[in-house]
């Protein structure tokens, strides 16, 4: 499944996922998969994706069967649209031994109770073969255990354009730590919308907004973390989000919204109405076409270092699983390279294994994705922020859902011109009563 289908998905599972963690009074009871015999049938349950990635799903589930004798997966493909809502209404004993999940789902999961740690499970090694930036996502804050393991990650920047910016005499960063600073970056959109017919610069997906309700927090939460700030911090939104530097940030982003091309029918940037387009990795086999002119730079540097998205759909084992050493062998196959290498192939996303990463012909160095790979290289994982590390994952946290919805509304009214502290401090203020009417999500 692309990446905007992704965000889709999940903005329709923050509502749900809200609701869920808001009446499930988890936190307290969290359970572990009984080991089991492993051996017999374990069930499994995946999104349905993109045909190509179904298909390596389905290929793998064969292959596991073929080569471990005495256990057999059973997959079911649940519908995308309402894969995760299925999810969340179903019972911890209805669950299957091995389900799928986006990532920013895995915190209302572990607090539900549904999800069961992966230590002692799925290998050592499997784990030691993930990247820190999917170790960071699939880490539960509460209690610092592992409860997924992944084959994809995703990663975001700017595309840009070669020759329109030597047009416009530009000259751009090659690397995370020489990004752009937000000033350096506004200039540099003037003299791009000033050899544009249009008199636009840049493409931030604003077309999808609606569609992939998440974009705009997947997006633009690397302004928040470029600025030096958490979204939330020791389990508070205020005081972080609402930060006067954010609002600063964010304000300097907004401003920019007069050098972007709303993008209406998507081909912005192909069509070389702009020369820079804020996005991921999934419009990459839609980019390409423009050759040796397509480059990918970083994301502008707010005054923190620049710092880029990262996470995916990932993989863990049911609490209500009554045969957690053949689930952990599952993910172990589904891990290894012969799946992870074709699997992401198939739509052009970071592998998530550090293994595959390097073997990968987009994305190891000297790639035309390598840009993206050093931002995952360098996560910042779920504690403070530094200037040097890149990549930072959405916050942690069973309150993700509410951070995605107020953010996301911040973003939309900022470009409309609203007044951006006030937009923060509200925003800051509606997350941190979603803590307390959870009682903190159980968490100290």
């Amino acid at each position: 499944m692309s990446r905007l289908t992704a965000l889709k998905l999940a903005a329709a599972a923050a509502a749900i996922t809200l609701a869920a963690s808001a009446c499930s009074g988890g936190g307290s009871s969290q359970t572990t998969a009984q080991a089991g015999s492993g051996t017999g049938t374990i069930t499994v349950w995946a999104h349905d994706g993109q045909p190509q990635e179904n298909a390596s799903i389905q290929a793998a589930v064969a292959e596991f069967n073929n080569a471990h004798t005495g256990v057999t997966a059973k997959l079911t493909l649940l519908p995308q649209g309402t894969y995760t809502q299925t999810v969340e209404s179903t019972p911890r004993s209805k669950l299957p031994d091995v389900l799928e999940y986006d990532g920013p789902t895995m915190s209302a999961y572990v607090y539900a109770g549904k999800l069961s740690p992966l230590t002692g499970l799925v290998s050592s090694a499997t784990i030691a073969n993930q990247t820190s930036s999917i170790i960071a996502q699939d880490t539960y804050p509460g209690d610092g255990k592992l409860y997924g393991v992944a084959i994809a990650n995703s990663g975001f920047g700017i595309y840009a354009n070669k020759q329109l910016l030597q047009k416009a005499g530009v000259t751009w960063p090659t690397s995370w730590a020489g990004a752009w600073t937000a000033d350096e970056f506004r200039a540099d959109l003037a003299k791009i919308a000033a050899v544009t017919p249009g008199g636009k610069a840049l493409d931030i997906q604003e077309n999808e907004f609606q569609g992939a309700p998440e974009l705009p927090s997947y997006g633009f939460l690397p302004i928040v973390s470029s600025a030096g700030y958490q979204a939330v911090s020791s389990d508070s939104a205020q005081g972080n989000l609402d930060n006067p530097k954010v609002a600063k940030a964010i304000e300097q982003f907004a401003s920019w919204s007069k050098y972007v091309d709303p993008n209406t029918d998507g081909n912005a940037f192909v069509d070389g109405r702009v020369a820079l387009s804020w996005v991921g990795h999934w419009m990459y086999p839609t980019y390409k076409a423009l050759g040796s002119n397509l480059l990918i730079l970083p994301l502008p540097n707010f005054g923190d270092g620049a710092k880029s998205a990262q996470g995916s759909w990932a993989w863990g084992i049911s609490s209500n699983s009554k045969n957690g050493k053949a689930a952990g062998a599952f993910l172990n196959y589904l891990m290894s390279d012969k799946i992870v290498g074709p699997y992401t192939s198939s739509d052009g996303a970071p592998p998530a294994t550090k293994s595959a990463l390097a073997a990968s012909p987009l994305y190891k160095q000297g790639g035309p994705l390598y840009m993206f790979t050093e931002s995952l290289d360098a996560s910042c994982g779920t504690g403070a922020l530094s200037a040097g590390c890149v990549a930072v994952p959405r916050p942690v946290t069973p309150a993700y859902p509410i951070i995605s919805q107020q953010f996301g509304s911040v973003i939309e009214n900022a470009l409309k011109g609203g007044n951006v502290q006030s937009l923060l401090d509200n925003a800051a203020a509606a997350i941190d009563k979603a803590y307390s009417d959870n009682d903190n999500y159980g968490l100290k």
